[in-house]
């Protein structure tokens, strides 16, 4: 990433040349968003538009030459997981949240659900059945008027004593 100024970093609101995906060339862009030290989006000073940041293309290696750019700048990330790994997490979570749900509602019979109404006050361990939701079981309670709700698909935080 050069920006027209080579000797400082890229920052929010300072400028870099991009390739701009309207105008179909090399031009002098807008830093609008950034992770971490990675440009991620910019404003084209011509004509205006939005899009992701694309290297120049005069900066770009010739075709068949693979980019050297870090591994983690090419994910979009500071390091660490692959998408693969992240989505592997996010799986093992819902495994976890439908295994605990599985164990709180197993054998239990329908009376011993109580329907969910946001008058209503409950405590942690409670079963309860949603119409839009199915059964739970209140995983917590975060407050007086908060609850958090063990459903098959997941945890949702939901409103319990509002008056």
């Amino acid at each position: 990433m050069t920006t027209t100024s080579t000797t400082k970093k890229p920052k929010t609101g300072g400028e870099i040349d991009s390739f701009c995906t309207k105008c179909k060339l090399d031009l002098t862009h807008r830093i609008i968003a950034m992770v971490g030290e990675v440009v991620k989006k910019v404003e084209c000073k011509t004509c205006g538009s939005h899009h992701l940041y694309r290297r120049p293309k005069s900066e770009q290696p010739p075709p068949g030459v693979r980019a050297t750019r870090p591994r983690a700048e090419r994910a979009g990330t500071t390091g660490g997981s692959s998408k693969g790994e992240r989505l592997t997490a996010a799986q093992k979570l819902e495994r976890e949240h439908t295994q605990s749900w599985e164990r709180a509602i197993a054998g239990q019979p329908s009376s011993a659900f109580s329907a969910y109404r946001t008058t209503l006050s409950f405590s942690a361990g409670e079963l309860v059945r949603h119409a839009k939701f199915g059964d739970g079981v209140v995983s917590r309670v975060l407050d007086r008027q908060k609850i958090e709700i063990l459903f098959k698909d997941g945890p949702r935080t939901m409103a319990q004593a509002q008056d």
